[in-house]
This record gives structure tokens, C-alpha cells and sequence, in this order.
């Protein structure tokens, strides 16, 4: 089943509990909210929001709700790629391709890394 799509603020959120660990909505608002200027009733939407989306669980621990990303980081990040390649790409990844081949900044790890992803899609495509 996929997951329900997720907004930009959202994400960011997702991304800080899944790089921080489980966390309350008052660390999460002083954390994540303030610096931003969202307010704490707001973060506890988003979280709730999240949560509602399966992209976040919640237990409780010492008298207050304990959030925890339902994924990685990395997975958390495709999954967004993923979601923005098909809405705002309509599922092609040549404009993005286009736009990171455009881009003056790409390290020698990226670009080794690049390079294994195409070697794989080749090497599958080879297999059917």
C-alpha cells in the first residue's frame, strides 16, 4: 500500500525526527518549530498529520506521546524524490537528469555514486 503524499514542511519534519531519534512535540517545536516560527499547536498537527499518514508512530513514555519516524532518512528522502518525480515530472527523470548534469557542484563520491545507479539500471534491463 503507498503512503498518502507528504508537503514540503512536512517532509522537513519527517526528516529531523528521522535524523534525531524519537522525540516529544515540545522538543520537536524547540528544535524544529521555533527557528522556523512555528508555533507548537502546528507542529503537533504536522506530527499528528504524519502520524494520521503512516509516516510517523507514537507511544507514550513518562507522560508524554514519544514520536518516531516509521522510516530512515534515506528512505524518507526517496520517497519525497520519488513522489516529486511522478507529480511534478509526470514520472519521467530526464529534467531532473538534466538539471543535475547542469549543476556545477557535484563531488567525486556523487558522481561515483551516479555512476553505480546507472550501471544497476543497465544490469537490470539486461536481465529482463
Amino acid at each position: 500500500m503507498s503512503r498518502k503524499s507528504i508537503g514540503d514542511q512536512e517532509l522537513a519534519l519527517l526528516d529531523h525526527i528521522a535524523a534525531h531519534g524519537d522525540a516529544s512535540v515540545g522538543e520537536v517545536a524547540a528544535d524544529f518549530g521555533e527557528p522556523r516560527g512555528l508555533a507548537r499547536s502546528t507542529v503537533l498537527t504536522m506530527m499528528e498529520r504524519l502520524r494520521a499518514k503512516g509516516f510517523l508512530t507514537r507511544r507514550p513514555a513518562g507522560g508524554v506521546y514519544r514520536y518516531a519516524a516509521t522510516a530512515g532518512q534515506d528512505e524518507v528522502v526517496r520517497g519525497a524524490v520519488g513522489q516529486f518525480v511522478e507529480k511534478t515530472l509526470q514520472g519521467s527523470v530526464s529534467p531532473f537528469v538534466a538539471w543535475l548534469s547542469e549543476r556545477s557542484e557535484v563531488s567525486d563520491a556523487e558522481l561515483a555514486e551516479l555512476e553505480a545507479l546507472v550501471a544497476t539500471l543497465q544490469s537490470r534491463r539486461k536481465e529482463r
